[in-house]
């Protein structure tokens, strides 16, 4: 009989282990209620791109337009026309190079600039000062006319050397010596 008394009470207390399971589920999940939430600051809203204004991209064009026009007022000397159009490239300490192209436009005192991607005409390679700020440029017909004109002052250097190195003897000379 001592089993069946052990039964009935048993089935008449209940067992405490599932309250204590519950009872720690319960405190963990307030717990985890109870900590700080740290949530990612909140993005921004997306600004909608908008392209910057004119203005902002016309101030350095219009600083590098103010830059050719004092550099070219001070070296126009150089300048070789043609059709009253002339190209120059401007010395750019940001690429190191002469990047900076530009075609002038001379109509009577004025000058007009208007920025080219490159220059289409040749270099001038001569009467230009070798520190120049920029470099200015000659058509190919206008090349081929200097190149002409240093062939024809080499020929009369050349000419005058030989006459004076060879003198031509005099008419009566050549003929006495018969």
């Amino acid at each position: 009989m001592d089993d069946e008394t052990d039964i009935k009470a048993a089935k008449e207390k209940p067992s405490q282990v599932p309250s204590w399971v519950t009872l720690g589920f319960m405190l963990g999940a307030l717990f985890v209620l109870a900590l700080p939430r740290h949530n990612p600051p909140p993005e921004a809203p997306a600004r909608p791109t908008q392209p910057e204004p004119a203005v902002a991209v016309a101030k350095p064009a219009a600083k590098r337009l103010s830059t050719i026009e004092a550099v070219f007022a001070a070296w126009d000397r150089y300048a070789v026309w043609s059709g009253g159009t002339t190209e120059v490239a401007l010395w750019n300490p940001d690429t190191g190079s002469f990047s900076d192209c530009y075609e002038v436009m001379k109509a009577g005192e004025n000058y007009y600039f208007r920025s080219i991607t490159g220059l289409t005409r040749r270099v001038l390679t001569h009467g230009v000062v070798s520190d120049s700020p920029l470099q200015f440029t000659e058509t190919e017909v206008q090349r081929q006319e200097w190149l002409r004109e240093v062939d024809r002052e080499n020929f009369k250097a050349i000419s005058a050397a030989a006459k004076e190195a060879f003198p031509v003897p005099a008419a009566s000379e050549s003929q006495s010596g018969k």
